[in-house]
């Protein structure tokens, strides 16, 4: 039997349990979930995902798989670089949400290909994408390190893999932080959403998540070079970029 745990936020749950506690928290969010972004980030969201398809290097023609896409917000800034000859594939884990970035997509004059997979274990062929990317859902995946082999896996050589992810923040601003994630965005998710719990465990997940440097040396054990990262607002988030050669 298998007993090895895994982080749902500050819980220790079983491997087997994770995803199926992650799923119930996507499931119940999506239908608000583009707008708690936007409340939870003041619009910042969108400025840190116009960042990191800048440092994708794709050029129009490219083939891009966006992974836990999510509403499709990223994918979407991608798909604008890609043009009508290139390719964009969207994945998630969970129904609700890829079907909400799908449909996003098609409303914005985008046909691209939504598959729902696992990111730990993707159905494409080695050496098949220009770009790989993947915007707040690594730390949601039980094994990073196996996530981050298959992308590496999937990905061209001299392709680049694109990691979005909550970090850690300048250290003079984490109390006002702290106060703002643990007591005023749980109360925003259930004014909201009706879900206090959900946006509990996001605040969490961020704190149990690797840090800046620790999610490099992962990267670099994955087998990603020239691993760099950019932190943005302050290391609310960072954007980490590796190539594969």
């Amino acid at each position: 039997m298998n007993d090895k745990t895994a982080h749902f936020g500050f819980e220790s749950v079983s491997e087997q349990e994770k995803p199926q506690r992650v799923a119930q928290v996507f499931d119940s969010v999506a239908n608000r979930y583009d707008l708690m972004n936007d409340l939870m980030s003041v619009g910042l969201h969108r400025y840190w995902k116009w960042f990191a398809a800048g440092k994708s290097g794709v050029r129009p023609g490219g083939r891009v798989l966006d992974i836990a896409g999510g509403t499709g917000d990223l994918a979407l800034a991608l798909a604008k670089r890609v043009g009508a000859q290139g390719q964009v594939w969207l994945t998630d884990i969970n129904s609700s949400m890829l079907a909400r970035g799908r449909n996003r997509l098609l409303k914005a004059g985008y046909l691209v290909h939504a598959v729902q997979c696992d990111g730990e274990s993707l159905p494409f062929p080695d050496d098949c994408f220009d770009c790989v990317s993947v915007a707040f859902g690594l730390r949601n995946m039980t094994h990073q390190g196996e996530a981050l082999a298959e992308m590496r896996r999937v990905l061209k050589p001299g392709g680049h893999l694109l990691i979005l992810e909550f970090s850690r923040v300048w250290k003079p601003l984490a109390p006002l932080y702290d106060l703002y994630s643990f007591q005023v965005i749980p109360r925003l998710g259930k004014l909201v959403t009706g879900d206090a719990d959900s946006y509990r465990y996001l605040a969490e997940s961020i704190r149990v998540h690797p840090n800046q440097e620790a999610l490099k040396r992962l990267m670099e054990a994955a087998g990603l070079e020239r691993v760099e990262y950019f932190n943005l607002s302050f290391g609310v988030v960072a954007l980490h970029c590796g190539l594969k050669f």
